[in-house]
């Protein structure tokens, strides 16, 4: 595979952030991107709206579909994927972005809000999966990309934050799982980190417009991305890419241009040992 062109793409979150950044990198191709997120009106504190995401991604080239869709509903997620396959004939990528963030100790975090992370990140995950994986077995090219770190169990990655840990975890341990569940099938179950901090929504709130500085842009995870979906799937699943390496191995040179301040100092992200 050389590109995306006519590849349906389902992608959680995708309102926004590293999500919107995929789509739109396959949008280039010519791709259908189903944008599935819960923003349907504009938001206070977050820019971009499910019609705004769609409106980008016909701009960069692509169809889109926005559906409004909170992954924590069984019933919302395979309502959005019968949407999607009756719109666009099929599903050939699911893209696992949707996620939820507190980094507190386990005095400080409230059971709603480890409820929030679990059933979003790890429980969304999976039910994504699960309603996609059906489809996918038709797909000739399918690749399921989950936005989850390397698995490292080290206590460092666990003590400031438990109960993220192990959400941010559990869509790792669907890639290792799913994998090996499904590669009779020829689905690729990978997954895709960032070795630094991205300038998202998520980044801003936490570390404000000093952390924004010392991140990369959401492009170098979309190129990244594109990098892994376009590879056989029946060769390339069960793995664990930071997305700086990958493209280093695929030949790119420059990543000065990913920088949101040429130049700055970058902030590592959690997770990359």
């Amino acid at each position: 595979m050389s590109t995306l062109q006519g590849k349906t793409l389902f992608i959680t979150g995708a309102s926004r952030g590293i999500g919107l950044a995929i789509g739109v990198r396959a949008a280039r191709d010519g791709a259908n991107v189903v944008i599935a997120a819960k923003t349907a009106d504009p938001h206070p504190k977050l820019e971009g709206t499910i019609y705004t995401a769609a409106a980008a991604i016909e701009e960069a080239g692509g169809k889109a579909l926005p559906l409004v869709c909170d992954i924590r509903s069984d019933e919302q997620v395979y309502a959005s994927v019968e949407r999607a396959v009756k719109h666009f004939g099929g599903i050939d990528i699911l893209v696992n972005n949707a996620s939820a963030i507190s980094l507190t100790g386990t005095l400080d975090t409230p059971m709603k809000r480890y409820d929030l992370m679990h059933q979003i990140n790890t429980r969304g995950t999976f039910l994504c999966s699960q309603a996609c994986i059906p489809h996918l077995k038709q797909a000739q090219n399918p690749h399921i990309l989950n936005l989850g770190p390397p698995l490292s169990m080290k206590a460092q990655w666990f003590k400031p934050h438990v109960a993220y840990t192990m959400a941010k975890y559990g869509m790792s341990m669907c890639v290792l799982g799913m994998a090996a569940e499904f590669e009779d099938d020829g689905i690729a179950v990978n997954s895709l980190w960032p070795r630094t901090t991205i300038a998202t929504a998520a980044v801003n709130m936490l570390g404000g417009d000093m952390m924004i500085a010392a991140s990369r842009k959401p492009d170098i995870m979309a190129d990244a991305a594109y990098h892994i979906l376009t590879r056989p799937s029946r060769s390339c699943t069960g793995n664990f890419f930071v997305d700086e390496d990958l493209l280093r191995s695929a030949g790119v040179t420059d990543l000065e241009k990913y920088s949101v301040v040429p130049g700055a100092e970058l902030a590592p992200d959690f997770f990359v040992d």
